[in-house]
């Protein structure tokens, strides 16, 4: 937190600086008069389905059910878009996917053996909402190339033989957030052969799949064949991010010691009870009514966005390349990666990419990263910078751009 505060407060000390640290949506797909017609369009649909003027307004102003209103829709999208074909009740609408996160982990973790796997570097929301339960987290640091399952399988191992319980492995499959790397296929099946070998979950976190341009690997969830894997959405890409709409896909059956069979669905539903009580109804219908008006499915609403965001990340890339060509990075001890989809991507740099050298980025060249070293649980990171690419226009990528290699080259020189 001390590090995020640091990254906000530089950037409001320097307002006229180009910033590569939001992993924001571009605000030009945003009209305030769409919420109004987002909104009725749900109402419409309502009235459409049976539902009467008093029931209508009770569901808008009361706090209406836990697990959320909007399933049905939820699951005729994943269905529709991803191949994922799960009841509603397996579905919990959480306040954004943070709290997604924050309720699994609770749920999940049973003793003082479990322990949370993770692959690193990772968003820091998911090592935030363990730390704030007293859970250990166990980094599973990725390779230049990505994330390897013999090290998961490495590192479960490792875990046993200290006599703990690894409960549950989370990753970002698609496009990663810091990183922006994809797991392949193959190494896709791996990861469910491990879970079903060693008895664990696989929290998937998904955020940027239908926000990448062309067509997406499958998730994990609709490769799972033994429920293994725990889905997280979140509209905050996809719709807008003020709605403050997530979901969770918990199809796991729960053995009760009564010997009843609930839906883990169930029992993180009731943990959010004590949380946020429900997803707030309003923002549950602005994002309905965005997918009714595109049919339903999250990837016809975000054909364009999409389009949008796979340019950035071209125009990104392809500044780099101007800026310092392969001979010149090659010199300075400088890379980057090509993620095909997503926010985000990785430079290595020749020197310390901390919190000094970022003030000295923003007040010398005018341009803001994010340090690497802010998502590694474990440590590392130290020689790496994040860029997102999604929030800025053409021209402030170009100008941006120019401006980091400057920084670079004064760093690496």
């Amino acid at each position: 937190m001390d590090t995020m505060n640091f990254l906000n407060e530089i950037a409001l000390r320097h307002p006229d600086a180009i910033s590569f640290a939001p992993g924001r949506p571009y605000d030009g797909f945003f009209d305030t008069e769409d919420l109004v017609a987002h909104i009725r369009r749900y109402l419409a649909h309502l009235e459409e389905r049976g539902r009467t003027p008093a029931q209508v307004r009770s569901m808008m102003y009361q706090y209406g059910p836990t697990a959320g209103q909007i399933r049905e829709l939820i699951a005729d999208s994943l269905r529709s878009d991803e191949r994922v074909d799960v009841p509603p009740e397996s579905i919990v609408v959480t306040v954004g996917a943070q709290e997604a996160m924050l309720l699994v982990v609770r749920a999940l973790i049973a003793g003082p053996r479990d322990v949370l796997m993770v692959s690193s570097p990772c968003y820091v929301g998911i090592s935030g909402a363990a730390r704030m339960l007293d859970v250990d987290v166990v980094p599973v640091v990725e390779r230049p190339d990505g994330l390897a399952p013999d090290d998961v399988a490495a590192a479960i191992e490792a875990q046993l033989a200290l006599g703990r319980r690894p409960r549950a492995f989370y990753v970002i499959p698609d496009h990663s957030n810091p990183a922006g790397t994809t797991v392949p296929v193959p190494a896709r099946r791996a990861l469910l052969d491990l879970a079903e070998r060693y008895d664990l979950l696989i929290i998937e976190d998904s955020p940027y799949r239908l926000v990448s341009p062309g067509p997406q690997l499958p998730t994990l969830k609709a490769l799972d064949t033994g429920r293994r894997v725990v889905h997280l959405g979140s509209f905050s890409k996809t719709v807008f991010p003020g709605a403050r709409v997530g979901f969770v896909v918990a199809d796991q059956p729960v053995h009760g010691a009564d010997g009843t069979v609930r839906l883990l669905a169930d029992e993180i539903a009731k943990l959010k009870s004590m949380v946020t009580v429900n997803t707030s109804p309003l923002s549950q219908a602005a994002v309905a009514g965005a997918l009714l008006s595109a049919g339903g499915s999250v990837t016809d609403l975000n054909a364009r966005p999409a389009e949008h965001y796979g340019e950035s990340m071209r125009l990104v890339l392809d500044q780099l390349d101007r800026r310092l060509p392969a001979a010149r990075r090659s010199a300075l001890g400088v890379s980057w990666n090509r993620p095909t989809g997503g926010f985000f991507l990785t430079a290595t740099v020749p020197f310390v990419a901390d919190n000094a050298a970022l003030a000295r980025s923003v007040e010398r060249f005018g341009v803001l990263w994010t340090p690497m070293s802010y998502f590694y649980p474990g440590g590392g990171g130290e020689r790496a910078l994040r860029l997102s690419t999604s929030y800025l226009s053409p021209e402030e990528i170009e100008e941006g751009i120019a401006r980091l290699a400057r920084f670079i080259e004064s760093e690496a020189g």
